[in-house]
């Protein structure tokens, strides 16, 4: 079930969430968090005005255990479909990704459709582990339908 704030939609699945989408039309200003500080991907926005410092800052190295892989899609131009499946392969819902729009797919299974050509960043921990990471299934395409915005 997706809910909506301010141009930010949370998709959950049985008390558990699968997604973040941030629309190209959130513009709040300063550092806006969509994720607890746990998650192993971290998603902002970022809005400050002109003339604004940021302190020179060097990470330290602090070491992390990762689990699951999350990924996080920014779509530059075009438009992408996104399905959405729970843990047992079961089709969920759909949402039509824009561009401007971002995506932080947290837990679950995904598969997109590209509806108009599309050009996009993905983000993700590494290193890649191939065919490692995947279990790829086959969607009846009778239930993959998206709506628009």
């Amino acid at each position: 079930m997706f809910t909506e704030k301010n141009g930010v939609e949370f998709f959950n699945n049985t008390n558990e969430l699968y997604a973040i989408i941030v629309k190209a039309k959130f513009r709040e200003s300063g550092v806006n968090f969509f994720t607890p500080d746990n998650y192993s991907q971290q998603l902002a926005f970022m809005k400050h005005p002109r003339g604004k410092l940021i302190d020179p800052h060097i990470h330290k190295e602090v070491p992390r255990e990762i689990f699951f892989t999350q990924e996080t899609l920014f779509i530059r131009s075009g438009k992408l479909r996104v399905d959405f499946f729970d843990l047992n392969k079961n089709y969920l819902e759909s949402r039509i990704l824009c561009e401007g729009d971002a995506i932080l797919l947290i837990q679950g299974g995904h598969g997109f459709e590209v509806l108009e050509d599309v050009e996009m960043f993905e983000v993700k921990q590494g290193p890649y582990a191939g065919d490692e990471d995947k279990i790829r299934f086959t969607a009846n395409p009778l239930i993959r339908v998206g709506g628009e915005d």
